[in-house]
């Protein structure tokens, strides 16, 4: 994560030139950004990527999503609370930030789980709006499985207790973070029907919301990476929407799923016209080496 945190914001301003919207100071616009399960806004990495995007376009603000004044009680918040509850936090508090409040509009960058949150925030108030989004291993299309808590984790295991008591009741689905972009293809009535997240910013179910669509469909480029030994996302093409065959345990691309071709979010929009950006970078979840940017 250091490693990415340290290369993430030049590789951003290069790979994805940042076109942003001319303003009167000619600012750079400011960045924001949403960092994934277990970490917290005040963890050597993101200060990294703050410290670097400052230093690569000077003038540029920086802002940390938070979703508690405390490093601990922001970590906890990646495990346990509301999704949807937690993206209206953030929309109240990007919206009354006085730098990004008077901003033309914003850059957003969101590692793993931020980054379909970040989608969220778009779909659902995006004021300030997103001009560019750039997500690195999210998990667009949920995960099939969850992964294992690590041994001395006793947050993630006080979690993983309570999804295993049942991962599609009102209870869980409202307060375990994961359980809400979980998305079994076995078990899809279940996801369609409880989901307290996914199943909606996905548009996936019979009534869908135009919003969404319009509000995404905005973006100047929606860069989505994916880590090609990812073993903690399942599958790890869910970075790009990909979705797992529940009969055959194929992957199938977002080209050929109906969220692309009834284009329920905009995917298919922003694709036709370039503005929707595949990449995949070696290395497992969160892990990117110096070589990838030589």
């Amino acid at each position: 994560m250091r490693t990415l945190a340290l290369l993430a914001i030049p590789f951003l301003t290069t790979a994805i030139p940042l076109h942003q919207p001319k303003t009167t100071e000619s600012a750079p616009l400011p960045l924001v950004i949403w960092h994934g399960l277990g970490d917290d806004f005040q963890r050597e990495g993101l200060l990294s990527v703050a410290s670097l995007a400052e230093k690569t376009n000077p003038g540029t603000y920086v802002h940390l999503i938070h979703l508690s004044d405390t490093a601990s009680g922001d970590r906890q918040a990646t495990f346990l609370g509301n999704v949807s509850e937690q993206i209206d936090t953030v929309c109240a508090q990007l919206a009354s930030d006085r730098i990004l409040s008077t901003a033309p509009a914003i850059n957003a960058l969101g590692f793993s789980q931020g980054g379909q949150f970040l989608r969220g925030y778009i779909e659902r108030c995006n004021v300030p709006p997103v001009h560019n989004l750039v997500t690195f291993g999210s998990q667009h299309n949920g995960i099939a499985e969850f992964q294992e808590c690590g041994w001395g984790d006793w947050i993630c295991r006080g979690a993983e207790a309570l999804l295993r008591a049942g991962r599609w009741s009102p209870f869980v689905q409202g307060r375990f973070v994961p359980a809400q972009y979980y998305r079994d293809p076995t078990e899809l009535d279940e996801y369609l029907a409880n989901s307290n997240y996914l199943a909606d910013v996905n548009n996936e179910r019979g009534e869908k919301n135009e919003t969404y669509r319009e509000n995404l469909g905005r973006l100047n480029k929606f860069a989505m990476y994916m880590f090609e030994e990812d073993q903690m996302v399942h599958p790890k093409e869910s970075a790009w929407f990909g979705e797992l065959d529940g009969e055959t345990g194929d992957v199938i691309g977002v080209r050929e799923r109906d969220i692309y071709r009834e284009d329920w979010i905009g995917l298919k929009n922003l694709d036709e016209e370039g503005r929707l950006v595949f990449r995949s970078v070696p290395g497992k979840h969160m892990q990117l080496s110096e070589e990838v940017f030589g």
